[in-house]
């Protein structure tokens, strides 16, 4: 198998539309009253379903945490240091919810998180060189 991108369930379709598309950047042509949004992000496919359609096509209910969760971060990278701290000031003023603001860890890392507006925590870092596999 291989991994082929990463989903998150959600409760607002639109409100977390207009949050990745509006705030982040990423490029989302679906309408806000879709049920699943379908898109990739430097080769990733990135999937937003929504959590009433996803119980509806397995006919079971889940629960789902409120407010800020700590089960798994999207990582995102930047170039530089101060591409982090621009970034992370962008996503502050469009509306993103600071949980962490930029810092550099021993590691040699700059790193900064926000959560989106379901709580998902969204990290923006760097090791000041370009990305590289």
């Amino acid at each position: 198998m291989k991994l082929d991108g990463f989903g998150l369930f959600v409760e607002d379709m639109g409100r977390m539309i207009r949050f990745y598309r509006d705030v982040l950047g990423f490029e989302i042509r679906e309408s806000e009253d879709t049920s699943n949004v379908y898109l990739v992000k430097d080769g990733t496919l990135f999937l937003l379903y929504g959590r009433n359609d996803f119980e509806k096509m397995t006919s079971r209910r889940y629960e789902y945490i409120k407010g800020l969760n700590g089960h798994f971060e999207i990582a995102l990278y930047v170039d530089t240091f101060k591409e982090v701290d621009k970034a992370y000031a962008d996503a502050i003023s469009k509306g993103a919810v600071s949980v962490l603001a930029p810092e550099t860890e021993a590691w040699g890392q700059r790193t900064c998180y926000i959560a989106d507006p379901e709580g998902n925590l969204i990290e923006i870092g760097s090791f000041n060189r370009p990305f590289t596999r």
